[in-house]
């Protein structure tokens, strides 16, 4: 999944410093409704960034997309200084990308693409049990899952991409609550997925009262996918996201029958982003950049292209057909960014 906005906001992050969160706590911010390319887009509910929260822990970017049979289509388009998850609920998804995967991700697996200084990737549904794009004559599948962004600190914005795919994931029980452990550690579980910053994601299912253990030393939030959860006094339903500030050493709550929900966090980001499209960056000059390398790559020819900044994502060829082509970069705005200050407080 990319940001595919025609005209995408400005994100400056500032750090998130000891000033800039909070210390336990429950403030809820609205989804809202973003569509993704043309007439028969796909639209998603983003929750991340938001003007004052833009980021928890080194979580900066999260959409949540269907359920719906609208196929996934996103042709080649670039990333810088990121790391991708992608976390699918139902349906398949083929992923590409200049590296030189080529990998089918399923619900209950976990793809991981890290951009350092630049890569490029494509997502396309796929029927069930094909490895190939939806056949024109089948039903669609039914398309639902999880697209997260995580900035990648200075230290290592600049390395080099990479992509990993982890098909088998930990899982743990505790008081009232199973959970899979996408990334991080959680509850004593540890993930395979290499990340950069300390940070936890997990996707719990629970019903009834149950009792999660938490770092002290993260922020963190939590994104009812299904049912519904009171905490702190307060109603959780599906949609917004449910800010948790920092501090905790667990989190009680009631969980409706078939309650499911990611839970995120980490270690506030102590450095400055700046956000804009697909780039993660630290300036606006940087940033533009980005976008100038992604357009004059348009111009070479493959051979050039597989060595050029983004690479080449192969199969989409002029001889591609539905999946020939690359995503252009929207026009950058006239205006240098100003800052969007966090707000989030007890």
């Amino acid at each position: 999944m990319t940001n595919l906005e025609v005209a995408p906001q400005q994100e400056l992050c500032p750090p998130a410093g000891p000033e800039g969160t909070s210390g336990p706590c429950l403030q809820l911010w609205p989804e809202r409704e973003v569509p993704l390319g043309g007439v028969r887009a796909m639209n998603v509910r983003r929750t991340l960034p938001q003007r004052g929260l833009p980021t928890i822990g080194a979580w900066c970017f999260l959409d949540s997309f269907g359920p719906d049979r609208i196929a996934m289509s996103v042709l080649p388009h670039p990333h810088t200084g990121l790391q991708t998850v992608t976390w699918p609920l139902a349906g398949n998804i083929r992923h590409r990308d200049s590296v030189g995967s080529d990998v089918v991700v399923r619900p209950g697996e976990l793809n991981i693409m890290t951009a350092g200084h630049g890569v490029s990737h494509s997502e396309f549904a796929v029927l069930p049990d094909s490895d190939a794009g939806p056949d024109a004559g089948a039903p669609l599948p039914v398309q639902r899952g999880l697209q997260l962004w995580v900035a990648l600190p200075d230290s290592e914005r600049r390395r080099e991409p990479a992509f990993e795919q982890h098909r088998e994931l930990p899982s743990v029980t505790g008081q009232g609550f199973t959970a899979t452990v996408m990334v991080g550690e959680f509850a004593g579980a540890v993930s395979p997925a290499t990340m950069y910053s300390p940070i936890v994601g997990a996707d719990i299912s629970c019903d009834g009262r149950a009792v999660l253990p938490l770092n002290a030393h993260f922020e963190h939030a939590v994104l009812v996918l299904d049912g519904g959860l009171t905490l702190d006094g307060q109603e959780v339903p599906p949609g917004p996201l449910g800010y948790l500030g920092a501090g905790r050493t667990t989190l009680e709550f009631q969980a409706r029958p078939g309650t499911r929900f990611l839970l995120i966090g980490g270690e506030p980001f102590q450095e400055e982003l700046l956000m804009w499209w697909n780039f993660v960056g630290r300036t606006h000059d940087e940033v533009e950049q980005a976008r100038a390398d992604w357009e004059a790559q348009a111009a070479l020819p493959d051979a050039a292209a597989r060595g050029a900044r983004y690479g080449l994502v192969e199969g989409h060829g002029p001889d591609a057909g539905a999946e020939a082509g690359r995503i252009p970069a929207p026009i950058m705005p006239a205006v240098r960014l100003t800052p969007r200050k966090r707000s989030v407080g007890p």
